[in-house]
């Protein structure tokens, strides 16, 4: 087996399959994808390109750097393609969505495996299925009938296409943990020949891997949901693409019903973990009265504030902490003929403050 150090994502194609030449075709595409470690090299394998069925074969002579996975195809259902998400959901999800009990899956896919007929929105009823199983991993603690349907998290649970590639790199890597046959002598010797006839860089000759169960029950299943996500969000791709999600929300994302998403948003939208709420009360003929922790905050806190504001603001904090309270005072102290620019100043020391202590 020839396969690249560095194999390139998998690319699915699905190939229409006429019964009357469904086993010849399917035999032939079996062949291909069962060379996946291969990849993109099979592109240049003379004997794997033949073949392949006639009506396909141009595909992969137009690039060598891309790695296909056939998929055939029969009916409009494309369990051929998503069997390995379908395959990650328990009996229960099932039932519940009116999918079929279908025992064991394979992978590649090598022929048909259903017999009899699919419901006409088999797609659509394993996409549901689907976001139902995997959400409480994009959005613990709040329920998916807490969205409306349009909103971006449900459009991604539900998007059997984005989940099929971290899928295939599941498999993958799953089957890889098989390890290679020993060779004997003889295949020893070959393996040998064989790698001292490689010159290009970046390929390697070895035996094919091991086959076995890639999943087997519904624990083993749930591992590997688990294992799906964090492939998902391999570079940190899918964390992404949930605090995107998250940070811009709006109001018609969500239903009627309460969740703990729905607080969070309003609590953000509506200020109510703000600590701190700005208010500057005119005093007449108070004297300022200073506690021991009034010293305190003012070396800690209020130097920090100061620090934002330009030379006429710090100006009007000084003049109210020093005892002058009355917005007139502050405005004569300050060489005004009104109150106005004093009035404006504290406005916008406000705003300072309050994006201020919201942060500390």
């Amino acid at each position: 087996m020839l396969r690249p150090e560095r194999p390139l994502p998998v690319e699915y194609v699905y190939v229409p399959m006429d019964r009357r030449r469904r086993h010849e075709g399917v035999g032939r595409i079996a062949l291909w994808n069962s060379a996946w470690e291969a990849a993109q090299l099979r592109n240049r394998i003379k004997p794997f390109v033949r073949e392949l069925p006639r009506e396909i074969r141009p595909i992969v002579r137009l690039r060598e750097d891309i790695n296909i996975t056939f998929v055939p195809r029969w009916t409009a259902q494309r369990y051929n393609a998503y069997a390995p998400l379908f395959h990650l959901l328990s009996r229960k999800l099932l039932e519940r969505f009116g999918l079929p009990l279908i025992t064991t899956g394979f992978w590649p896919s090598l022929f048909e495996p259903i017999r009899g007929p699919l419901p006409s929105d088999f797609d659509d009823r394993l996409a549901r299925a689907f976001a139902a199983h995997v959400w409480r991993h994009l959005s613990p603690g709040s329920g998916m009938s807490a969205f409306t349907e349009r909103e971006p998290l449900r459009l991604l649970a539900h998007n059997l296409d984005f989940w099929l590639g971290p899928a295939t790199e599941l498999i993958q890597n799953r089957l890889r943990e098989f390890g290679r046959p020993d060779p004997d002598a003889e295949v020893a010797a070959k393996l040998r020949k064989a790698r001292a006839s490689i010159e290009e860089p970046g390929v390697i000759v070895d035996r094919p891997l091991r086959g076995g169960d890639i999943w087997c029950g519904e624990d083993d299943a749930r591992e590997a949901t688990e294992e799906l996500v964090e492939r998902a969000d391999a570079g940190g791709r899918l964390r992404g693409i949930l605090d995107a999600v998250r940070r811009n929300r709006v109001e018609e994302d969500f239903s009627a019903r309460w969740s703990y998403a729905r607080e969070d948003f309003e609590r953000r939208l509506y200020g109510k973990r703000r600590k701190v709420k700005v208010r500057f009360v005119e005093l007449t003929d108070t004297i300022p009265v200073h506690g021991p922790e009034s010293e305190v905050e003012g070396r800690i806190l209020s130097e920090d504030f100061l620090a934002l504001l330009d030379a006429r603001e710090k100006q009007v904090v000084v003049l109210l902490r020093s005892g002058v309270t009355r917005v007139g005072e502050v405005a004569a102290k300050l060489g005004y003929a009104n109150h106005s620019p004093v009035s404006k100043a504290l406005t916008r020391i406000r705003r300072k403050a309050t994006a201020f202590f919201d942060e500390t």
